[in-house]
Formats: structure tokens, sequence, C-alpha cells
């Protein structure tokens, strides 16, 4: 499905057509072990999961390069043994499947450097290409208001809908897009399969940007990967 012109979403990805690039976002890898560390368990599946829908995404369009716009990891503080050879066995992948990495750095991403440095990989803080400015979302820096850049692509605030049918409700991930000054901006979902995310449909603004995102439209992903076009949020508090 195109959200702007030469870019598409693809389950929880975007794809940009003219220069081939994928683009993914918040995987928090190690999850079930920081998870296990407090003293709660989930099965170790998440990995696996995340590899299945990379592989089902690569076998629907050529893909020469990838962006990893940030949380790459879970584990704040460290890099815990789970965490340490997922992204390491991830990052073997990608590698192989474009031959080219982009890694922004996310607030998750601490100690991240050295993994990345073994394969020839350099983690920023932004990425500029084509009026572009893809970066993580827990801050931002000066130079993203450049008026040179026409759009932002972050990720960061996990966006999500509920969808009420009585007093039953289902909550889904999704993509935002709006504006914001003079920049179109798109938000993406976590790739990460276990959570969904923070409902856009509440009132708390967009992380630190303050936002009016009433008029940003909602992009949902079904429990399928399909993408479907809502309404926009104001049009949709309107049917709470």
């Amino acid at each position: 499905m195109e959200i702007e012109k030469g870019i598409e979403i693809i389950g929880k990805s975007l794809y940009l057509k003219k220069d081939k690039t994928l683009i993914i976002s918040d995987l928090h890898l190690g999850y079930e072990k920081t998870m296990e560390d407090s003293g709660l368990f989930f099965p170790k599946t998440m990995f696996e999961i995340i590899k299945k829908e990379l592989n089902e995404i690569m076998k629907k369009r050529k893909i020469d390069r990838i962006i990893v716009l940030g949380d790459l990891k879970h584990e704040f503080k460290g890099i815990n043994k789970q965490e340490g050879a997922e992204t390491k066995k991830l990052l073997e992948i990608l590698k192989e499947k474009t031959g080219k990495v982009i890694l922004i750095r996310g607030n998750h991403d601490n100690i991240l450097k050295p993994i990345a440095k073994n394969f020839g990989l350099e983690i920023k803080d932004y990425y500029i290409e084509n009026e572009i400015a893809f970066f993580h979302g827990h801050k931002i820096l000066n130079e993203l208001y450049d008026k040179k850049i026409k759009m932002w692509i972050t990720g960061h605030i996990h966006p999500a809908i509920t969808i009420k049918k009585g007093i039953k409700g289902e909550k889904y991930k999704c993509f935002l897009v709006g504006k914001f000054k003079d920049k179109k901006i798109i938000i993406m979902p976590s790739f990460f399969p276990l959570v969904e995310g923070s409902d856009v449909l509440k009132n708390q603004a967009i992380s630190f940007f303050k936002i009016n995102k009433n008029n940003f439209g909602v992009y949902v992903v079904d429990d399928n990967n399909r993408n479907y076009y809502f309404k926009k949020i104001k049009d949709l508090k309107k049917l709470k």
C-alpha cells in the first residue's frame, strides 16, 4: 500500500521504491530475557517470528539496503546473552541479504557499538538522504529542522490503535502519517511481535514533539501483516 509517492508500507515495514530500501524499527531483541530477569517468563520465540516476517518481506521486493530506525536491542544497561546472540545473528542475515545496513541509534541501543563494529557498521544518531531524515524519535537534533529536509521517518513511540465492538476491544499496530511545521512525518510501528504499543486515540502528545496528532492518518497492520487505511485520528475519536 503506497502512503506517499514512492513509499509503501509492507506489514510493519516501509519500502522506498526508488532506492529499494527497506526500513524497520524497534525490534527490541532480547526482550524475553530482560523480562525473565525481572521475574516474568515468556517463551523465547520472538526472534524466529522476526526472521520469518523479514524473509516474507524480502521475497516480495528487491532490497538493496536496510535502515534500522533504532532499538534493535532491548536491554538499557548492557547486552544480555540472548540479546547479544540474536543481534549478531540478525546483522548477519541483513548483511547477507542486502550488503548494506544503516543503523540508527535508539534509546535502548546502549553498548551496541562493539557488535556493530564487528560487522563494519557505524551507529548514527540520524541519517539524511533525498530530503528525508531517518531517526529514532527519542530526541531531536537541530540538524533535523533544516529546510532542505521535507520528510521525517521515525519510530520510538510504538503507535497502535484499539478497535472496539461493544465492550470488546482489540489493539493493532499502526503507522501514523501527517505533518509537523514544514515536514511530512511517518511514524512507524514496532517490528517487535509481542507488544502492540501505545493507543494513539488517547490524549497524550506524540513523544516530546508536542504535535497535534488529530490530523494524522492511521494505517493499521492486522494480525496477518495486511495493511488498511482507517481515517484520521480526529475522525476515529468521534466513533468511540
